[in-house]
């Protein structure tokens, strides 16, 4: 692979080999090369009703598999049941035509055009099903793949998401479920906290709830409720890796993904309901602890509630993200991986080769007039970034001469190449090191300098390998938003799609990528490490010192110190 010419200090590994027919030919039982399309078309003139616990739903054929949209899961989270964990939905009688998503959750800011539109829906705890097989008296049930989005549990939705591929092609159910987000979904205070029930956490709680009803329905949709893959990527990720780190999950799912997220960084319970106190006085509805002041927290509107939730392109003050509440989370993810209390399941674990650029691009498409980044603007991040009593004096200015203008193109590459290494491909070799020594682990980079690019054209702006980019190579015409602009991928990347899809469908089958053996995806071992390097032309792989070295993880090591 040559040199891109926008990154002066990277090199790259010259072996290389074909995956395409190594991952066919290393897959057992055949689950990656049937015609599939031909068993959803023969059901075409079926039935296409199912039951559930809850009532029947009746799905429609598209792509090739046969889809099930807006089953509700959970009963709509609203009044008394609002900053309460999940409960199950009321039956239905009637058949529900399970033909269009159900309601995005409340949202404000977009990352862009990552999500949208901004909305105050409250009842929207409904998932997505896709299946190329409804003969639920088969007797070899599919693997099942729960998908959870990104958004940085402020933002995001289920519906952005067509399953059709990883269904259809890798042979396996997919489903993908909306659950609660920002002051909805990750909220703490006092007078809700003390009512005894499990708290703050609520976006977490609905991931679960949603795997519970997988346990229970997944069956008649022709699932394995035994074989169960959870997987995110960003924020998805990291509620990933919360199930992972949560003992209440334990048993819900035997394999996971995390994409772009290794490291949950919980807040603790007392910073999370300092700022709770902060929003219901913001709120109006006073600094009290009582059941008066819970009852007036529910009584707001949704809309008075997502009035303080932030704005299109900033967050809210009163943002928590995922609490240390002790129980869901009863401890930090390095604690919980150090100490081997998580649930140890085999893991696919990596990132995108440019990570920062999507917050980089966030940057330059909410200014007015959009104008390239400068290194002005990156200074003062890091002056802000990395200041007192959070990092010693003097970090900022250890940061800036780790990264100096000169070595780069330009300051939108020279501030992703820190904002990459510091908040994600170094996190994700320190997990490794963890991890390798307890189960089994696959780690990668994707590296598709070439990857469609969903934000409009932006003066002077180099995407590369952005955060978010590999979506759209398992997702078809993944575009973010309803303001993204969808990409069909070329020739050369579809070949990639069709690789990475066997790889993330054979580890759902076998809880390796490579179906069995060790080849070409090789496990990730503490010594010796090897990632997969996910690109056009054919996969290869990197070692662990050329990972490490290329994102200057030993300067992030003594930086960042990992105490999650």
């Amino acid at each position: 692979m040559s040199q891109s010419p926008a990154r002066s200090r990277r090199k790259f590994p010259k072996f290389a080999i074909t995956a395409c027919a190594a991952f066919a030919l290393a897959l057992s039982a055949g689950a990656l090369c049937v015609p599939i399309h031909a068993e959803a078309a023969n059901n075409s003139n079926a039935n296409l009703v199912v039951k559930t616990d809850r009532g029947s739903v009746k799905g429609f054929i598209k792509n090739g598999a046969v889809e099930f949209l807006g089953i509700p899961y959970a009963a709509p989270p609203v009044g008394n049941l609002r900053w309460r964990p999940p409960v199950k939905h009321t039956p239905w009688n009637n058949i529900i035509q399970a033909t269009v998503y159900g309601p995005n959750c409340a949202e404000v800011e977009t990352l862009g055009v990552f999500a949208g539109p901004a909305n105050t829906n409250e009842d929207c705890l409904y998932l997505n099903i896709f299946t190329p097989n409804l003969n639920a008296g088969n007797k070899q049930k599919l693997p099942v793949m729960v998908w959870d989005y990104g958004g940085g549990d402020v933002d995001g939705e289920s519906n952005d998401y067509d399953g059709s591929k990883l269904a259809v092609q890798g042979h396996t159910v997919v489903v993908t479920f909306n659950y609660r987000l920002n002051l909805f979904g990750f909220f703490a205070h006092p007078a809700i906290d003390n009512e005894g029930h499990l708290f703050g956490n609520y976006g977490l709680l609905d991931y679960q709830f949603a795997l519970k009803w997988v346990q229970d329905n997944i069956g008649n949709f022709g699932g394995d409720k035994n074989n169960v893959t959870i997987l995110g990527q960003s924020a998805g990720a990291r509620n990933t890796g919360s199930q992972v780190l949560s003992p209440l999950a334990k048993g819900l799912f035997e394999h996971a993904i995390y994409e772009s997220g290794a490291l949950p960084s919980l807040s603790p319970v007392a910073t999370a309901e300092q700022k709770g106190i902060a929003f219901a006085v913001a709120a109006g509805c006073g600094s009290g602890t009582d059941a008066a002041t819970a009852k007036c927290l529910r009584n707001l509107t949704a809309a008075q509630v997502e009035s303080l939730a932030g704005t299109q392109s900033a967050g809210s003050p009163y943002l928590a993200g995922i609490i240390g509440d002790g129980q869901i989370l009863p401890t930090n993810a390095v604690q919980a991986y150090e100490s081997g209390e998580f649930n140890h399941v085999p893991i696919i674990m990596g990132n995108v080769e440019d990570e920062g650029n999507f917050a980089l691009a966030q940057v330059e498409y909410f200014e007015n007039p959009r104008t390239p980044l400068t290194e002005a603007q990156f200074e003062a991040y890091l002056n802000s970034t990395y200041a007192p009593p959070a990092y010693p004096a003097g970090t900022a200015a250890k940061v800036l001469a780790q990264y100096p203008l000169a070595a780069y193109p330009s300051p939108q590459l020279q501030w992703a190449a820190q904002e990459t290494a510091a908040n994600y491909s170094c996190q994700t070799h320190f997990i490794a090191q963890i991890l390798a020594k307890q189960i089994p682990l696959y780690t990668y980079e994707f590296r598709d300098e070439t990857a469609p690019f969903y934000f409009p054209k932006m003066p002077g702006f180099v995407p590369l390998a952005y955060h978010t980019s590999d979506i759209q190579y398992y997702w078809p015409l993944y575009h973010g938003g309803p303001q993204g602009i969808a990409h069909p991928l070329n020739v050369k990347q579809q070949n990639l799609s069709d690789q990475l899809v066997g790889a993330w469908t054979n580890f759902a089958y076998t809880g390796n990528p490579n179906g069995n053996g060790n080849s070409p995806w090789p496990q990730y071992k503490k010594t010796n490490g090897l990632f997969l390097a996910e690109q056009l032309g054919g996969l290869s792989t990197l070692t662990d010192s050329q990972f490490y070295n290329e994102h200057d993880c030993s300067f992030w090591d003594k930086v960042l110190g990992y105490q999650y």
